[in-house]
């Protein structure tokens, strides 16, 4: 976990900067970054040096939102909008993790394709199941990957395959699931996932408050995805100023010691805004899922502006892929989108904008990740890029441009977390 790596390195130190170092070290020293460097310095000289060429060193990609339990049935029900496609694809198929044996086949894809992938850290939705659950922790703590997980909880407006015997029931389950994990690994951690508001009793809601406090967790969830889903909670929880309200009110929505994401927000405006932003509540972005469910276009440019944290997810299967690259580029044309149709004074997002939405900002939910400042989780992947064919000589920055457009899993060729890797080279890039 003490190395070195040399080829041409592209980071952020915020939003708008970025930092580009062609025949570059990175210094590696028991799992953190000491910095980057024109010439080692003497302090490192007798570190081991792994040389790159002319590949692409990025930090790992951290995915804030995505479903495990559908990656199985990715690019299926587009046609459909949000709740529709839950009802005919989601619930029944996260019902089938009852069953253990199918749910190690399916996590075992799930989890193979992250670990080829650029993704270095996940926040994950599992199902209402702990033992499935469990074994999906299992799956990503041996594969290297750090990841937060969530058994979720619904206990109302489910199929009866899915949905738990009762709130306190739920509860039960849910911090019996929380004791056994929290001692049993040390890269997947447990997230409080009430899966959204109409699913879970306002009990229930209270409850998973009330384990927040205790055992001090992050909590994740979905927040005004669609306008259909917004009007449903508005006739579930008539007294409630806005959607957000609805989590706030039993203490699930951030504050000065939670850690709170809510998935898309695409129509979260005025009050909803306000409370995300005084609650420093992080905003999964995840674009390909807006456009395949026919959602809208969530307004990322005014979030930005207006203070509100803001990191990508793929949320898988709404979103086709788990590529985080691919968010980035659905991230800045939906942001174009947004700019053209809806609102001329928000400029779409720029390319430094989209490596920091897809490394820094997601990663500071894991700490000081997504970097390779000093100090930093050391977390790379290093993107052999040739098979971009181009008679062009080629600035770092037009490399990056386009390893976000057109990269996949194919063309990550090593990857490193927390200072250990766990991907090897391939023999073979193919586009």
């Amino acid at each position: 976990m003490t190395f070195i790596l040399k080829g041409n390195i592209i980071y952020n130190n915020d939003s708008n900067s970025l930092n580009l170092l062609e025949s570059g070290y990175i210094v590696c020293e028991r799992g953190f970054s000491k910095g980057v460097f024109e010439q080692i310095p003497a302090e490192f000289s007798g570190y081991p040096v792994v040389d790159y060429g002319d590949k692409i060193i990025l930090p790992g990609l951290v995915d804030l939102h995505v479903h495990a339990p559908q990656y199985s049935f990715r690019g299926m029900g587009m046609d459909l909008e949000l709740l529709d496609w839950l009802n005919t694809y989601t619930f029944k198929e996260e019902a089938n993790y009852s069953d253990l044996d199918y749910a190690k086949k399916a996590y075992t894809y799930f989890v193979e394709d992250l670990k080829n992938g650029a993704t270095s850290r996940a926040v994950v939705f599992a199902t209402i199941h702990t033992p499935a659950t469990t074994l999906l922790m299992e799956l990503l703590e041996a594969a290297g990957l750090v990841s937060f997980v969530g058994k979720v909880n619904m206990d109302r407006n489910s199929p009866s395959t899915l949905i738990e015997e009762s709130a306190s029931q739920s509860l039960i389950d849910t911090e019996d699931w929380i004791r056994k994990v929290s001692l049993k690994f040390k890269k997947s951690k447990p997230i409080l996932t009430p899966r959204f508001t109409p699913s879970c009793t306002d009990e229930l809601m209270r409850g998973l408050g009330q384990l927040q406090r205790k055992y001090n967790l992050p909590v994740q969830s979905h927040l005004s995805e669609s306008k259909g889903e917004i009007a449903w909670v508005k006739e579930l929880s008539p007294n409630s100023s806005c959607y957000g309200d609805t989590y706030h009110q039993y203490g699930l929505f951030g504050g000065d010691t939670m850690n709170t994401i809510m998935a898309h927000c695409v129509w979260s405006e005025g009050i909803e805004e306000t409370l995300l932003k005084e609650n420093k509540v992080v905003v999964a972005h995840c674009p390909n899922s807006n456009m395949n469910l026919a959602s809208g276009i969530a307004p990322i440019r005014r979030f930005i502006r207006n203070g509100i944290h803001v990191g990508l997810g793929s949320d898988v299967a709404g979103g086709t892929s788990t590529n985080m690259f691919r968010a980035m580029a659905d991230a800045i044309q939906m942001s174009k989108l947004y700019w053209r149709l809806i609102d001329k004074n928000d400029p779409p997002l720029t390319v430094p904008e989209a490596l920091y939405l897809g490394t820094m900002a997601g990663g500071s939910f894991f700490g000081r990740v997504g970097s390779f400042e000093k100090g930093y989780q050391f977390d790379a992947i290093v993107i052999d890029d040739h098979s971009f064919a181009t008679p062009k000589e080629l600035t770092l920055e037009n490399r990056l441009e386009r390893i976000i457009y057109l990269a996949n899993e194919h063309h990550v060729f090593e990857k490193y977390i927390q200072g250990r890797k766990v991907k090897e080279k391939v023999n073979e890039i193919n586009q």
